[in-house]
């Protein structure tokens, strides 16, 4: 790169800081990876060419430190973690050192949700009705989303990834949704202000990049659609998007590109936009960093954005103008997380016993993680990005349920089973599949029972492994199993002793509800001796920053509370025991 950067401190970890890694060593750059403590024999750490240890992925003052220290001219934050935040970069600057990304006033100008639906209103890019004034009150919250009417969302200002978000159907919810934002947010963002905009209905979440350099060059690299999600979150991405014509996509361009210009934006950014089943289009946020689906458009467009990020950070002027721009056939993006779709999308954790990742013509896999690593809840639980590209979508969809079906994880539960179930449904086959599709169409009850003659061949198969006269006799049903697990139709099962049942999920022992996942414990809402109604609200719990309520079955008694707050709990930990249950 000539007199570019020489050494970048990767502020991030898992599949993204790999990514960066790789990405150096293709332009020469030395790669620095700063990695916590439990993190020490990651990949991530593996992948670069020099590694500096931090108490916390979170604690800018000490990162930056790290950088210095480590003798780099550069930082890169990925995404998540500080990539948005104006304060670490202005001490990344302060340190006389680059930061990958925008400068601090276009992170101002679009970090803030409400500073940039007010942005956008004034370059005219429309945005969805809502109420982001001056005041945002529970009172004046609770009198404006009258006015606005039901169903709403509340949204955290300064929020990102589903955090801080509630949908809200009818009035006498929107107390309790305000508080849950407020606490989600604050926690999440270190800011609990909140703001409401209309929901709407069946939308498509279409969102698009934008590449910028420092000399005034600003251009679009066309659109992603990101419809499919759980939670707010997305699981599976693509581009083009099936519902935009070239028309719209042109005009979705413009108003990002509008959008970058008036914030001053320099880097890879990501406008937002809600379309609607009429054809009208909203403006949501301008996301000031690479995103995770980020290897869509790489796939369709041949740019590679991390690369840019790293050239453009280094003052290079962008070589390509709008025009010349062009797109190539179709890609699909799958998010392999370590959850349990039969248990509301929980994040899972446990060790990787087995990881079988295939990659052939067409298909690449971005991961952060190896077989025999331990998964935790601190972070976001992604495994691996599953990419697929191919001549058209049709092919596209074909060879990503390829993928997916020579796809293995044991050791820890994942969502493979619930993506091979996605990407079969006619409706996503069709186009057809909106924000609301999960909600609408998953239920728990679609996992598949474990036929028994899968158990045995898995028990054999785990026997055989440990036995050396098995491999004399007659091949087993072929099977995925390792660790005491086996996987059937990409659902992860624990197996046991020919005699025993498959396990099925965290139980409490007797008539008591335990944790669904680890967590920490941010409300108890009952005593011994207090009745509760069916549905009602027993205990709080918090991880990964997001809070989850734990519920009575049935009308019942509290006959002890097992649990206070600001304890850590494990999954299957009994919470509450509960008398006359019926």
């Amino acid at each position: 790169m000539g007199p570019g950067l020489k050494r970048v401190l990767i502020a991030n970890r898992g599949e993204i800081a790999v990514r960066i890694a790789r990405a150096c060593r293709e332009l020469g750059i030395e790669a620095v990876a700063a990695y916590e403590r439990a993190d020490r024999g990651s990949l991530h750490v593996a992948a670069a060419d020099d590694a500096v240890e931090v108490a916390s992925y979170l604690d800018a003052e000490e990162l930056v430190g790290a950088a210095a220290e480590a003798g780099a001219d550069a930082v890169h934050p990925g995404y998540g973690f500080l990539a948005e935040s104006p304060e670490f970069a202005e001490a990344v600057a302060a340190a006389k050192l680059v930061f990958v990304g925008p400068p601090p006033s276009a992170l101002r100008a679009a970090g803030d949700k409400i500073e940039a639906r007010r942005l956008a209103e004034a370059v005219g890019i429309p945005v969805t009705p809502g109420y982001a004034g001056v005041d945002l009150e529970d009172e004046t919250l609770e009198t404006e989303a009258v006015r606005l009417g039901f169903p709403l969302m509340v949204k955290a200002a300064a929020g990102g990834g589903g955090r801080g978000m509630r949908t809200v159907l009818a009035a006498p919810a929107l107390p309790d949704a305000v508080a849950a934002a407020r606490r989600e947010a604050a926690a999440a963002f270190g800011d609990g202000r909140v703001y409401l905009e209309r929901l709407v209905d069946g939308a498509r979440h279409v969102e698009v990049q934008v590449l910028a350099d420092a000399h005034g060059t600003v251009l679009h690299l066309g659109e992603r659609d990101c419809s499919l999600q759980r939670r707010h979150q997305k699981i599976v991405e693509e581009s083009p998007s099936p519902a935009v014509d070239p028309e719209l996509r042109a005009a979705l361009g413009d108003a990002a590109v509008s959008f970058a210009r008036a914030a001053g934006y320099v880097g890879a950014g990501t406008a937002e936009f809600l379309l609607a089943a009429d054809g009208a289009w909203y403006f949501l946020e301008l996301n000031a960093r690479l995103q995770v689906e980020h290897p869509v458009t790489e796939a369709v467009t041949g740019i590679d954005l991390v690369r840019a990020q790293l050239e453009i950070a280094a003052g290079a002027p962008l070589e390509i103008e709008q025009e010349d721009v062009s797109f190539t056939g179709h890609a699909l993006e799958c998010r392999l997380y370590a959850e349990d779709p039969a248990n509301g999308f929980l994040p899972a954790a446990g060790r990787i016993a087995e990881l079988d990742l295939p990659r052939w013509p067409g298909v690449r896999v971005d991961t952060g993680v190896r077989a025999g690593d331990e998964v935790g809840t601190r972070y976001d639980p992604m495994l691996a990005k599953l990419i697929a590209h191919a001549e058209d979508r049709d092919a596209c969809i074909d060879r990503m349920r390829a993928v997916l079906a020579e796809t293995a994880v044991l050791g820890v539960a994942t969502n493979l089973g619930f993506l091979r179930w996605a990407l079969a449904q006619p409706a996503f086959r069709a186009g057809e599949a909106g924000t609301d599709f999960v909600e609408r169409e998953w239920s728990a009850a679609l996992v598949p029972e474990l036929p028994e003659e899968v158990r045995l061949a898995a028990l054999a198969h785990m026997h055989a492994s440990s036995d050396p006269w098995f491999a004399f006799g007659p091949p087993h049903q072929p099977v995925r199993a390792a660790g005491g697990f086996v996987l059937h139709e990409g659902w992860h099962f624990a197996v046991g002793a020919a005699d025993e049942a498959p396990t099925a999920g965290p139980l409490g022992p007797g008539g008591s509800l335990a944790a669904p996942m680890p967590g920490t414990v941010l409300r108890v809402d009952v005593h011994e001796g207090e009745h509760v109604d069916e549905g009602q609200a027993l205990v709080l719990l918090e991880a990964m920053k997001m809070e989850l309520a734990v519920t009575a079955p049935s009308v019942g008694v509290v006959s002890a509370v097992l649990v206070e707050v600001g304890e850590l709990v494990s999954r299957g930990q009994a919470l509450v025991e509960l008398d006359g249950q019926g």
